[in-house]
């Protein structure tokens, strides 16, 4: 099955592409920036715990030790992501397409992966917008099951999916410095 953005000319990917990395950089830097205060003694990977916290009595440890600035930049960060999401999923999975076709150039193993890699970058943008909405059930109306479990299977399959794009378009990266070097 085609991903959307292959519909797009390779010059129109490639400027997409920049511009989508330049702002999911950029938004990069305001979750750093923001999300400062999240990090704590019970939450020492701020956010990141909170969404592998994975039970009832984690999740009320690392909100239990957010004071209010905390858990307004967890309020702050779980919306601006809904930006972060669409921003991410694009140019990872552009990256995904554009290294399909330099490692079908190369005849590399894999090349026919990367429509695949790229429709699961999509997907790891979905697993991100529920597991948000889990955590943000969570911050609303106090934790219970299932909310802390859906948004450790979410953040599990998000990091996954994301990762393995990250890896394939950094594959086809080193096919196309290969290509250059030869």
């Amino acid at each position: 099955m085609k991903h959307p953005l292959e519909r797009l000319s390779a010059p129109q990917q490639r400027r997409l592409f920049w511009v989508s990395l330049a702002l999911t950089l950029t938004c990069v830097i305001v979750f750093a920036v923001s999300g400062a205060a999240l990090t704590t003694a019970s939450a020492p990977q701020g956010i990141v715990s909170l969404q592998m916290a994975g039970s009832v009595r984690r999740a009320e440890a690392v909100l239990a030790g957010w004071d209010t600035t905390a858990r307004s930049a967890a309020a702050f960060g779980l919306g601006f992501d809904y930006l972060f999401m669409p921003l991410y999923a694009t140019s990872v999975a552009l990256g995904c397409l554009m290294a399909q076709v330099v490692l079908r150039r190369a005849r590399w193993p894999l090349a026919s992966w990367g429509v695949m890699a790229s429709w699961g970058v999509w997907l790891a943008a979905l697993f991100d917008a529920l597991e948000n909405f889990a955590l943000t059930v969570e911050m609303l109306s106090g934790v219970t099951p299932p909310w802390p479990q859906m948004a450790w299977i979410c953040a599990l399959l998000k990091f996954a999916l994301l990762a393995a794009g990250l890896v394939y378009a950094f594959y086809g990266l080193a096919a196309r410095l290969g290509q250059s070097l030869s």
